[in-house]
């Protein structure tokens, strides 16, 4: 029988709490609604007050909870929830004594690369890592508490809106290693400094760093030799990737194709040449950071090739699909999870950079969080849309407006003040053998216009 995840009295002991009854878990979970048989429920209070469903969780099968006031069934009882998860995290990181621990942050990619490397990982051994994109003050802590005993290797996400948000979590993590995938305008109204500010709530992450650890970083950043010198700062070794003449890991060649792309490279000196399932350009530096993580997580460069040769992209950033139509089919790049302006204008590239035999036809909804700058950075999309050779353009609220406005009379689609009503227009507009890109924020809701055209025929 398998060791439990954790015991009421461990749960206790690491907490100061007190437990009312003896009880084993299997897992952590902190939504009622998606409790398994075995999982502690954490009773945080937040929006809602956890405790109003932990009956609910325990009727769907939860060994117990974590609380801080008065509750039926089997319990620990402390005096703050929240701080009882973090304890519960920093426990599970310290008696995990011998794992290898991995961040990745950044401002784009850091989700992707973070799967990447979890690929690798479990090809490797007994492996733990973030789900989703559990990368915040709540999410952080919670992937730790969830980490067994017996984990060799780690890989965590950790991400801010804010300056001071990421430090605190690097410190509970400790890393071996980290990565800043790529640091840009995102989350940009909450920094008075605009991207140094970014830059610089980024370079947080060294402050957890164990004693000569790696720092993976992006060469071809503007504020690469600032990030360089935070993490030398700190004893950090730097590795470095991208398309600069001095990266440790520099891109050489990046060929797309319909099966995905061939990456060229060279690492510490050593030619390689390697397949990806991805074809967004973004996929080329971003499988050099996966590598340069792999390796200083102690896995061996076969097996990271291996993970990389076949991993597949996540849903809303980059999956693909054919979507039937009566006289023929179009091809569905989903890019509806997230956006800012770089990951817009490469995933531009990217679409233009493939061979279609129909038009190229982009949904955009608006990019937020980017200040006062907003209208300029959606009007600027007009370029990287003319260097792609975009055939139509389909925009949906009031600050893609500014773009729908820069771009000229044959390449506008479509503007709708909505992702729902813009739906509607692209889902009527498509051709078989166009090359559909559907990319926003999650709050203007792209989501809702890749659901609909996946839903306008059949796959293929």
């Amino acid at each position: 029988m398998t060791r439990p995840l954790w015991t009421s009295e461990e749960i206790a002991a690491a907490t100061g709490g007190r437990e009312n009854a003896a009880f084993e878990v299997r897992g952590v979970s902190i939504d009622s609604r998606s409790v398994e048989a075995g999982d502690l429920f954490v009773a945080l209070v937040g929006g809602r007050d956890g405790h109003e469903f932990v009956a609910g969780a325990l009727a769907q099968g939860a060994a117990g909870s974590l609380t801080s006031r008065p509750v039926d069934g089997p319990k620990v009882t402390v005096e703050n929830v929240f701080k009882a998860l973090e304890k519960i995290g920093i426990k599970a990181r310290t008696r995990a004594s011998d794992a290898r621990r991995g961040a990745v942050t950044g401002s784009v990619g850091k989700t992707s690369v973070t799967r990447a490397v979890e690929a690798g990982l479990r090809l490797a051994g007994r492996a733990h890592a973030s789900v989703k994109s559990y990368n915040n003050h709540i999410g952080v802590p919670l992937t730790l508490a969830r980490m067994p005993a017996e984990t060799q290797r780690a890989v965590f996400e950790i991400g801010m809106n804010h300056a001071r948000e990421i430090g605190p979590l690097a410190q509970m993590v400790r890393p071996h290693v980290v990565a800043i995938t790529t640091v840009g305008p995102v989350h940009i109204e909450n920094f008075p400094d605009g991207e140094v500010g970014v830059a610089k709530a980024k370079a947080e992450i060294f402050e957890g760093l164990e004693p000569g650890g790696v720092a993976v970083l992006n060469a071809d950043d503007f504020c690469f030799p600032m990030l360089r010198q935070a993490a030398l700062a700190v004893g950090a070794s730097v590795h470095s990737f991208g398309a600069a003449p001095d990266a440790y890991a520099r891109l050489i060649g990046f060929q797309a194709d319909e099966y995905g792309a061939t990456v060229e490279a060279v690492i510490g000196g050593q030619p390689l040449r390697y397949r990806l399932l991805q074809s967004g350009a973004h996929w080329g530096p971003n499988s050099l950071c996966v590598l340069l993580m792999l390796e200083a997580l102690d896995v061996d460069r076969a097996t990271a090739l291996t993970a990389l040769a076949n991993f597949t992209p996540l849903e809303g950033r980059g999956a693909e699909r054919k979507i039937a139509l009566a006289e023929g089919a179009f091809t569905l790049i989903d890019e509806s999870y997230n956006a800012n302006p770089i990951s817009m204008a490469a995933a531009l590239r990217s679409l233009g950079a493939r061979s279609v035999p129909g038009r190229r036809v982009v949904a955009m909804t608006d990019m937020l969080e980017l200040g006062r700058d907003g209208a300029k950075f959606h009007a600027a999309l007009a370029e990287p849309i003319a260097d792609a050779n975009v055939d139509s353009v389909f925009c949906a609220g009031p600050l893609m407006a500014n773009l729908w406005e820069a771009i000229p009379l044959n390449r506008r689609g479509g503007y709708a003040r909505t992702a729902e009503e813009l739906a509607l227009l692209v889902a009527g507009a498509v051709r078989p053998g166009d090359a559909v890109m559907v990319k926003g924020s999650n709050g203007s809701r792209a989501g809702l216009i890749a659901t609909a055209l996946a839903a306008s025929g059949g796959g293929v």
